[in-house]
Parts: structure tokens; sequence; C-alpha cells
């Protein structure tokens, strides 16, 4: 048998592990691309005394590699929260306006797959409730990848949309929203302790297409954390039993991240450069109609291209918010 303390030695150990690993994961970057400038800062010396074509273009390739790596380790560098390299969880909630907001809703949660996707990272639905007519009432999506919570986290807020609506038969135009909020993935270092006795869960029917897809038990699982008021919910697995285990990640998730905020507006008390931060309130407009434009509230960033915003292209928003040195630390 363990002695006493076994374990607490055991989880101290994981921790320095934990910690040697992440900080190996800045030095060990940083000095591969100093030994690579400086070997290339000695070839340029090497060219002037004595010039060499082969090594002309040697240099010009190398010089072209280091131009895209140093930016990457600069945005990189921007992301030194205690959970930014952790994997994320996107939630995406439909605003008031029925269709035309559920869709925009579904429009926004294939943008981040398709960034997420262009990035190498993977995307798993935890949960999904569709609209009536089309797009979705809402979802959550559990993005995994290097740094996926650094790199979104200023994604959290109302998202506005103006176009002209598909549906509506007249064809007028329209402005919807949707909310975008973003979690870290809790791993299992961190202790959040949920009772059992403060957990209400209650079970029902998946919703579905219909059909053959129509779960025809109670398998879907939604959990209410009473002292907060927190409510999750999954359905995406046709066992109740990982449905819960799920639905208790996801609440898991939630109430660390309303530790996080409760955090952040004590912070915010003494912190005046940070008094104008704040979550669930408009951060980009989208308009398809009468021209195309992206713009960030915050950063007054503009990108005409709004198919290529739609399709993933959604960095140039990322970069500029980590940029601000008042904002980047949110």
């Amino acid at each position: 048998m363990a002695a006493p303390g076994f374990w607490d030695d055991q989880e101290r150990a994981r921790a320095v592990i934990s910690e040697l690993t992440a900080l190996k994961g800045w030095i060990e970057p940083y000095d591969r691309l100093a030994d690579r400038v400086r070997a290339h800062l000695e070839m340029e010396e090497l060219l002037a005394d004595e010039p060499d074509e082969a090594l002309g273009a040697e240099i010009e390739q190398e010089l072209a590699r280091l131009d895209e790596e140093v930016p990457a380790l600069e945005l990189k560098a921007l992301m030194r929260g205690a959970d930014d390299h952790r994997d994320a969880m996107v939630e995406f909630a439909a605003g008031a306006g029925g269709t035309e907001a559920q869709d925009w809703a579904q429009m926004l949660m294939r943008m981040y797959t398709r960034w997420a996707e262009r990035r190498g990272f993977t995307v798993d639905v935890l949960d999904l409730s569709e609209g009536e007519e089309a797009g979705i009432k809402g979802a959550m999506l559990e993005i995994h990848g290097p740094y996926a919570y650094g790199l979104l986290r200023g994604e959290s807020g109302t998202h506005r949309l103006v176009r002209i609506s598909p549906f509506d038969s007249q064809s007028r135009r329209h402005t919807s929203f949707a909310s975008v909020f973003v979690y870290p993935v809790v791993d299992t270092e961190i202790n959040i302790e949920i009772r059992d006795e403060d957990v209400r869960m209650d079970v029902f029917r998946a919703s579905g297409a219909g059909g053959q897809h129509v779960n025809k038990t109670s398998s879907a699982v939604r959990l209410t954390h009473i002292p907060t008021g927190i409510v999750v919910s999954c359905q995406q697995e046709r066992s109740q039993f990982k449905n819960k285990a799920t639905a208790m990640k996801m609440l898991k998730n939630a109430l660390y991240k309303r530790e996080l905020e409760e955090q952040a507006k004590k912070k915010a008390e003494v912190d005046a450069a940070k008094t104008d931060v704040s979550w669930g309130t408009q951060i980009r407009s989208y308009v398809f109609q009468p021209y195309t434009m992206v713009k960030d509230e915050r950063t007054e960033l503009k990108v005409g291209d709004v198919q290529k915003v739609m399709d993933g292209g959604i960095d140039p928003f990322i970069e500029a918010f980590l940029k601000q040195p008042a904002k980047a630390g949110v």
C-alpha cells in the first residue's frame, strides 16, 4: 500500500514535469531560431568576402524561411496566459430573430470549423441544437490543437451580420446577432470540485432530422449546476452514460471559466487599463450587402473579402487582437 502523501508527491511531480515541458516549449524553438539567425549572418559575411552564386541562392531561401517563422514565434510570445496552451471549447448561441439568427449561428460554427481545419486542428461536436427551419439554436465544439484557446480567446462576444435574408420573400436587408463564447479545456491537473448533490440530471430523447436518426430512448443528458445555475447538455452519443460523461466535462470547463471571469473582474477593479474589456458585447460586424466588409469593433481592422473570412480566414483579426497590449492578457 502506498505511504501517506504518495499521491500528493505524484501530483507534484506531474506538475513539475508539465511546467518543465512548457518552458522547453518556449526555450527550444527560440534557441533553434537564434542559431539559424547567427548561421545566416555568418553566411552573409562569407558571401561578402567570397561571392558565390549557389551560396547566395541558399541564403535567400533561408531568409525567406526565417521571414515566415519569426512572426509565428512572435505571435506565440503573445500567448503566455496560464491557459493559452490548452484546447478550446467554443459555444455558439443564436440571438433573437428566429431562422435568420439561427442560420447566422450555423455560419459562424462553420467559419470556426474551417479555421481549425486550416491549421490542422481537430474539431469534435459536443452538443448541437438544430433550428426548426434552418440553422442552429446553439452548439458546442471542442477544438484540439496547440494554443487553440490562446488563439481563440479574443473571439468571445456578439457577432453581427448584415445581409439580404434568403428567408425573406421580399428580399429585405436584415441584421442578425449570434454569440460566441470560448472556454479553455480543463485537464485533470486542475481541481474543480463538483458535488453530486449540487448537480441535477435530466434525461430526454435526442433530437435529429427525423426517421431512423431519431433516438427512441432517453439518452440525451442535461446537467444543471444548482449553486451557479449553469446548464449544459449533450446528445451526440447513443449512450446515456457517454453523454453524461461529456456533459460533466462541459460543466467542469464552464465552472472553470466562471472562476477565471471572477478573477478577471477582481483584477479589473485595480487595473484601469482593462476596464473597457467586456464579454458578450458586439465585437465584430459582417456586412454582406450593400457592400462586403468585415470590421472588428475593437481593433478597427477591416477586411473586404467577406467570403474568405467566412471560409475560416480569421487570422488577421486574431493577430490584431493579440497584438493589443491592453487586451492581450484577457
